[in-house]
């Protein structure tokens, strides 16, 4: 006959997988990626080192679940800061205004997330991200193009180059501790797209 946790059984585990989570992400902020061993995210969460690898097979495969629980909160935070503004091109605006002012604000965290170098895994992550991301922007491209406030263009092709280049534009600021090149984003990305820019003149 299979075991079958009791509820009270299951509460505590996916309480202690929380702890783990939460230490790991406070050792990726403070030690980023090269810096967040399962030794130190044990200690961390006083935990046993055979207890996270009980929850989690893997180094990568607890970054993993991490790296998408961060990034399920900023692609929130962006699409909500995107509601705000009537106009399609301050939507666009607003979400890198929001994702470069969040990034700063936790700045290790976000390098080891977007730029540090990482395992594959974590790479395919990554990868699905900028994917999710480019469309939240596309989606607001495409209406900016259909209200004549943009000129056509493929939204999704510059959607992604923006948020390529947005990504590189914050690891000067993310490693530096300087935020001199995101006050320019917003205007790169109102003359990109091709709308007038004199709201940031």
């Amino acid at each position: 006959m299979a075991y079958r946790r009791t509820p009270k059984v299951q509460e505590r585990l996916d309480a202690l997988r929380e702890t783990i989570l939460d230490a790991t992400v406070q050792q990726l902020a403070e030690h980023g990626y090269s810096g967040c061993s399962v030794a130190a995210v044990a200690e961390r969460a006083g935990v046993a080192v055979g207890t996270v690898y009980r929850h989690f097979p893997t180094k990568a495969d607890l970054v993993v679940r991490v790296f998408r629980q961060v990034v399920s909160r900023e692609v929130e935070a962006v699409r909500s800061a995107a509601t705000g503004p009537a106009d399609p091109v301050a939507r666009v605006v607003a979400v890198f205004e929001t994702f470069a002012l969040r990034a700063l604000k936790a700045p290790r965290l976000a390098y080891a997330l977007l730029a540090e170098p990482v395992d594959a895994v974590i790479d395919a992550e990554r990868l699905e991200f900028r994917r999710v991301f480019r469309d939240v922007v596309a989606e607001h491209v495409a209406e900016g193009v259909r209200a004549g406030v943009l000129p056509a263009q493929d939204a999704a092709v510059s959607a992604a180059a923006l948020v390529g280049a947005a990504a590189e534009v914050l690891i000067g600021p993310l490693t530096s501790g300087g935020s001199a090149e995101v006050s320019e984003l917003s205007t790169f990305v109102v003359r990109s797209l091709g709308g007038s820019d004199a709201r940031n003149a």
